[in-house]
């Protein structure tokens, strides 16, 4: 499964950055967005129809 993680904005919230990974690697952003206390928002990538 994939995800699309949004970076957010400090001050109004609004998206920053825009990038999609899969699932072994979103503990690792989530970890690295906790340490220097940047707001992220994860949620599942959108996926085509094939």
């Amino acid at each position: 499964m994939r995800f699309e993680i949004l970076r957010l904005d400090d001050v109004d919230g609004t998206p920053v950055d825009r990038t999609v990974v899969d699932a072994a690697s979103v503990n690792r952003i989530v970890q690295q967005a906790a340490s220097i206390g940047q707001r992220i928002w994860i949620r599942p990538a959108e996926t085509s129809a094939s």
